[in-house]
């Protein structure tokens, strides 16, 4: 099985070592989110949750204040933190890395400043000032590539060659940000499942994940519930566990270190006997 040459990630007050996989919860915040729907906008039941998320085995709890599904509409900044800040305070002691999902420099100050260890940008830290605010702490960082915005990034993507492509950008962003002062072992890289991407783009990039992990650090694949997975199962979102965990598991044969899913404890179990067998086989 190919591994990424980086085996520890420094993310904020944690150091991680990545000789298994990762499982990183999912926790949305928003009133739109494309598999919660509103069900955790409420701070209480969405820390509630994310603790519930931790006792069935999340390695790192992702927060999101804006949905990024496709044809999302944006959200300011404010409205963005009013939703984090809380659920940021009441996890501070949840014993896992806070990561937080946002592409805004004046969320990233403030998550920062609250206490969030990770940064989780869905567009690879090109904002700008995006750098400059991240350089210097001691958050994780993850490099996400996405084609065109949210709202238009369905529509019409195309590319000549959907591997190559994503790997010269995850390659451009690490190396920005390594000019910056980043040291590597901050950083995660994330293809971008399902974010400017046809179902044969998605496909072609989970197959070719041992490709990107040349470069040097470690990948970070979401796909958990997405649009793939109900294009290639005919489920509607909330019967996608089983085809999510395949995902899931053949991403982790390619080379991911850390998968962000929704469904924890089966996705823990999952990957418990997958990497059983795996180990079975000797060095």
């Amino acid at each position: 099985m190919p591994r990424p040459q980086q085996t520890v990630l420094q993310c904020g007050r944690f150091e991680l070592s990545l000789d298994r996989p990762f499982v990183m919860g999912i926790v949305n915040l928003t009133p739109d989110s494309f598999s919660d729907g509103d069900r955790f906008a409420d701070p209480k039941a969405a820390i509630a949750v994310a603790r519930r998320m931790v006792d069935e085995g999340a390695d790192i709890l992702d927060l999101g204040g804006e949905s990024t599904r496709p044809g999302a509409a944006a959200v300011d900044a404010d409205e963005e933190l009013r939703r984090l800040l809380p659920v940021i305070d009441g996890l501070a002691d949840c014993g896992v890395p806070l990561s937080v999902d946002t592409r805004k420099v004046q969320v990233m100050r403030g998550v920062l400043a609250a206490g969030a260890d990770m940064i989780n940008d869905i567009g690879g830290f090109t904002a700008p000032g995006a750098i400059d605010t991240v350089a210097h702490s001691d958050c994780g960082l993850c490099l996400m590539h996405m084609q065109g915005e949210p709202g238009t990034m369905q529509q019409a993507p195309s590319y000549g060659d959907v591997v190559s492509e994503v790997e010269d950008f995850l390659r451009d962003r690490v190396d920005a940000l390594r000019a910056a002062g980043v040291a590597p072992g901050r950083m995660v890289v994330d293809p971008g499942i399902g974010f400017g991407k046809t179902r044969w783009h998605n496909l072609q990039l989970l197959e070719a994940l041992d490709e990107l992990c040349g470069l040097g650090q470690p990948i970070l694949v979401g796909v958990s519930r997405k649009s793939l997975i109900g294009e290639l199962t005919g489920r509607a979102v909330d019967r996608r566990l089983a085809g999510s965990l395949a995902a899931a598991l053949a991403a982790v044969a390619r080379g991911a270190r850390i998968v962000r899913v929704h469904d924890v404890a089966e996705t823990r179990d999952a990957l418990r006997v997958w990497q059983a067998i795996d180990e079975a086989g000797g060095p």
